[in-house]
């Protein structure tokens, strides 16, 4: 199937806003909360510039990626609230949100489209149901791709990037906010990454009676904890590290079924939408015997990490000193 392209000369240079501090290049445990919030940003608005000509050009795998860098981007923003909880937070976050749905709507369809091809034997219904699939992806990625070459984009990424590095939340003056910027890192990501765990593994034990909406929040919050701890790796002490990959190994095992749920929900809807795709389109994501095959792989890995030790301060940092 072919990918609409767009011009090189077109394409919309964004820059990060200058960053006039020098940081170091790993988090440590005993780092403050504010340069912390600042390297992790920083790696993840980074990644997004990185994919935005591939995401341009019409490269499945770049849109992938932009759409991970993106989601990691608004976790670390969760994870070091309320610390940048400003003016000016809201409208950041309003922004980014504009930009996950306009990548959305094509992964969907392109997740859609790999599923039409994996699952059908037949060749010619398959060309004739997938015209109707690729003309709506044709179309909404040249919605994507205008996006992404917009004013709006430009200044969205410049908006981030001078948030990121000296908004309001960096200066306020008050004891509370300066204890917050001054706060150990390793101290807020135990607390953080255990209260996150908690409300994960409350919720998953309802996982087999939630509908779709509830599941697609489960997978919200299971991405979120997963995201968090990927961030953090630079923290992990020697001796824990064999803790967290059996933590991430079942996050990810159950983020991998919940996703493919996901994806069946929005691949009937997807194809409810599609004028002329056929009611055999639909029923393509309608598998019972599937669907109860993932949610016990869910559940199974929640029941491993249920039973798995919760975070303490001596995973991420044994005896840590507050840095200056």
């Amino acid at each position: 199937m072919s990918r609409p392209t767009t011009s090189s000369t077109t394409t919309a240079h964004a820059k990060p806003a200058t960053r006039r501090n020098a940081l170091p290049g790993r988090l440590s445990p005993g780092m403050a909360c504010d340069t912390a919030f600042r390297i992790i940003a920083r790696r993840h608005l980074d990644a997004v510039l990185a994919q935005h000509e591939g995401t341009c050009g019409g490269d499945p795998e770049a849109l992938h990626q932009i759409r991970i860098a993106l989601t990691h981007l608004r976790t670390a923003i969760r994870f070091f609230s309320p610390m940048v909880d400003d003016a000016l937070r809201p409208n950041v976050w309003a922004e980014l949100k504009w930009l996950n749905s306009q990548l959305g709507m094509v992964r969907d369809l392109d997740v859609a489209i790999e599923r039409v091809v994996a699952e059908s034997g037949d060749e010619l219904a398959v060309i004739a149901e997938l015209q109707h699939w690729d003309e709506k992806r044709a179309e909404s990625h040249r919605l994507l791709a205008r996006a992404l070459q917009s004013v709006r984009y430009r200044r969205l990424v410049e908006q981030t990037s001078t948030w990121i590095e000296s908004g309001p939340w960096s200066t306020r003056r008050s004891k509370e906010a300066i204890r917050l910027r001054r706060c150990p890192l390793a101290d807020h990501a135990t607390a953080q990454l255990t209260e996150w765990e908690k409300t994960l593994l409350k919720k998953a034990r309802k996982l087999r009676k939630l509908d779709v909406e509830k599941r697609h929040n489960l997978r919200i919050l299971n991405k979120r904890l997963t995201y968090s701890i990927e961030s953090l790796q630079d923290l992990f002490a020697d001796k824990s590290l064999t803790k967290q990959k059996s933590i991430l190994k079942q996050l990810r095992k159950a983020q991998k079924s919940l996703g493919q749920l996901n994806d069946d929900a929005r691949g009937q809807t997807l194809a409810a939408s599609l004028n002329g795709a056929g009611p055999e389109a639909g029923i393509r994501f309608l598998n019972r015997k599937r669907k109860k095959k993932l949610l016990r792989t869910a559940s199974e890995a929640y029941r491993k990490l249920d039973k798995a030790r919760p975070f303490r301060s001596s995973d991420l940092a044994p005896n840590a000193e507050p840095e200056d």
